[in-house]
């Protein structure tokens, strides 16, 4: 995808003395009182505003925080917590500017917080008014926000479209690459992992990747669904009987590629063994069954070591591994194996790989295989966008800038 980047327009020196707007996700989770709990996202975000500080431009920063109502402030939906952090970061004051959109001052050198953007009236439903206010403010419009990249909104699109120049920051840059590496131009074969309590909140998901991956593991509860739909019983395990048939059509499917293309790898492996239970539970007593001897009063909370080895032999052959969501309950001892065994086998893989969604984060967090992971994607629901095959808003409309 060809976007005009930031870095590119701060190196040739487009950028000094320019009014820069970034569209930052500063959305970080707060206690209480206030005080930001977690502030991966506000670090993140740091190098974009360097480098717009270092190229000599004048730089607005803003986010959103919360779901604040439109035209409503509240004290809680202020981004003054997110001002003090950012301020900490850079080594500076971070000024925080309310009723920005008729005018900003800031000079070149200088950078200021805008006050939450969603409680500017037609914010979320991109309104063309506010858009053109916003785009007056600024020389260049920069978005740097992947997790907001899926809602054409004010700040994510419609300042997009008429800002004198729109591009991608270094995150949103990175996004890109990282998913056309994996998606648009894979070295192949291709796996996916995609696994959940639900098949019902990744079916579109699964149906698209199913049309270009090599090897589709599921995992989770989905796996449950996939397990009744060749046939086998899964006791009183998480499932949703009623997506059968939608399961057996992404097997077909799966199937149907590998015959066209006269590889029989290609597939949706079913588990040949899982780790049960009788109680969901920390404490629960662990058992590994074969997948044909499952209990009618069963839960399945993991995939058994016979599989977790299968899987992970699949993954060190691979070229491309797009990875959403751990394959068991990770989060109790008894029932990690699956889920660590792959963990291990995509870190130990000469293949790239991308990886996104927040359980697959905790994961990734857990095991500390963020250094052998190729790309962590933080965008949640944008990235699950992008693996059901759809164009971002955000990506759509930077392309269509660039390209004049």
């Amino acid at each position: 995808m060809n976007v005009i980047r930031f870095s590119d327009l701060c190196t040739n020196g487009q950028a000094a003395g320019r009014r820069v707007f970034i569209r930052a996700d500063l959305n970080v989770p707060q206690a209480d009182d206030g005080s930001i709990t977690e502030d991966t996202r506000i670090r993140a975000s740091v190098p974009c505003i360097q480098m717009a500080l270092a190229a000599g431009a004048a730089v607005m920063v803003t986010s959103h925080l919360g779901r604040p109502v439109e035209g409503q402030f509240k004290p809680e939906d202020s981004l003054a917590p997110v001002a003090k952090r950012l301020g900490e970061l850079l080594g500076r004051e971070v000024p925080l500017v309310s009723h920005w959109v008729d005018g900003v001052t800031v000079a070149p050198g200088q950078v200021v917080l805008l006050e939450n953007c969603r409680v500017n009236p037609g914010e979320k439903k991109n309104n063309e008014q506010l858009a053109r206010k916003m785009a007056a403010l600024c020389d260049i419009y920069v978005n740097d926000a992947f997790g907001t990249a899926h809602r054409a909104e004010g700040t994510t699109y419609g300042i997009a479209q008429f800002a004198p120049i729109a591009c991608a920051g270094p995150l949103l840059a990175a996004e890109i690459d990282a998913i056309g590496k994996a998606l648009a131009n894979p070295k192949r074969p291709l796996v996916a992992i995609v696994a959940g309590s639900k098949v019902s909140t990744k079916l579109t998901i699964l149906k698209s990747l199913s049309q270009n991956v090599d090897q589709l593991i599921v995992g989770g509860g989905i796996a449950n669904t996939f397990m009744l739909a060749a046939g086998l019983n899964i006791g009183k395990s998480l499932a949703e009987p009623d997506l059968v048939d939608q399961a057996k059509a992404v097997i077909e499917a799966m199937k149907a590629r590998g015959e066209k293309l006269g590889d029989p790898s290609i597939a949706v492996p079913i588990p040949t063994d899982v780790v049960t239970a009788k109680t969901f539970s920390a404490d629960a007593v662990a058992t590994v069954k074969k997948a044909t001897e499952v209990a009618d009063d069963d839960l399945i909370l993991d995939i058994g070591p016979e599989t977790a080895a299968r899987f992970a032999a699949q993954l060190k052959q691979a070229g491309t591994i797009v990875w959403n969501g751990p394959v068991g309950v990770f989060e109790f001892a008894a029932f990690e194996n699956g889920t660590q065994v792959i963990a291990q086998a995509i870190a130990e893989s000469s293949a790239f790989s991308i990886a996104g969604g927040g359980d697959t984060l905790a994961a990734i967090a857990k095991y500390g295989i963020e250094q052998q992971v190729g790309y962590i994607s933080t965008g949640g629901g944008a990235f699950l966008e992008i693996l059901e095959g759809k164009t971002l808003p955000a990506f759509e409309i930077l392309a269509k800038r660039a390209a004049g």
